[in-house]
This record gives structure tokens, sequence and C-alpha cells, in this order.
């Protein structure tokens, strides 16, 4: 998967979870965010990416070490791997930052929130499988 494609679909799941957030798992009107969010895994599958299988949560979050840079910890963008450095970017947008990096706890404060994300995501498919059996 190119750069600028990895960006595109990182951008979509992005807006998508941010539309799904507002519903309650089984709401109707999360309908058309959950159809991108899995049309995008579908994508994921499809095209595989140019490295070896992407790391998971925890290990990503034990490979991104914490740099002391002045009064302040930071993180070296480079050092996030992808796809998560592309999804810390989108989730990211406006966040403040130092030119040599992002705050660690913006960094941190991403991990916890996609944790979160990934628990609601599945709440909403679970509450969508289960009204499909009735």
């Amino acid at each position: 998967m190119t750069h600028d494609e990895l960006r595109k679909l990182e951008t979509r799941r992005r807006k998508a979870l941010w539309v799904l957030a507002n519903y309650i798992p089984g709401d109707p009107k999360a309908a058309d965010a959950l159809a991108i969010l899995d049309d995008l895994e579908i994508q994921e599958r499809i095209c595989k990416p140019t490295t070896d299988k992407p790391l998971e949560l925890t290990e990503v979050r034990d490979s991104v070490p914490v740099q002391h840079h002045q009064c302040i910890d930071i993180i070296f963008e480079h050092d996030i791997p992808q796809p998560w450095r592309e999804r810390f970017l989108q989730a990211s947008v406006g966040s403040t930052r130092i030119s040599d990096g992002p705050y660690a706890t913006d960094w941190h404060k991403f991990l916890s929130g996609w944790e979160a994300e990934m628990r609601h995501l599945e709440a909403h498919r679970a509450m969508r499988h289960e009204l499909k059996l009735d």
C-alpha cells in the first residue's frame, strides 16, 4: 500500500470513528460509519502492506521510545511504525507540538483512545450481529 493510499484509508477511518463515537451500540444511525469501517478492513486485507504484519497495539506501545527534550517528553514520528504513524497523525490533526516531535502525552492519549474506540466499534458490531439474529 502506498503512503498516499494509507493516508486516505486512515483519513476515512478516523472520520468514521468520530461519527461512530456519537452513537450507542445498536443505533441504526451508526450503519453508514460501520459500513465504512467494515469496507476499510476488507481493503486492508486485500492490499497487503509492503512490510510485515502491522504491530499490535501493545507492541506499538512498547516499541516507541519517549525522549526527554528540554523540560518535556516527546516522541519522534519516525519511531512509530506504519500504519500506526498515520493513524496517530490523523487523530492529531490540529494538536500542538514542538518542531522535534509530538508530545509523549498526546501519543499515550492516542493509544488509550484507540483502545476505547476499538471496544466501542466491537460493541457496535456485536449489537449489529445480535439484531440480525432476532
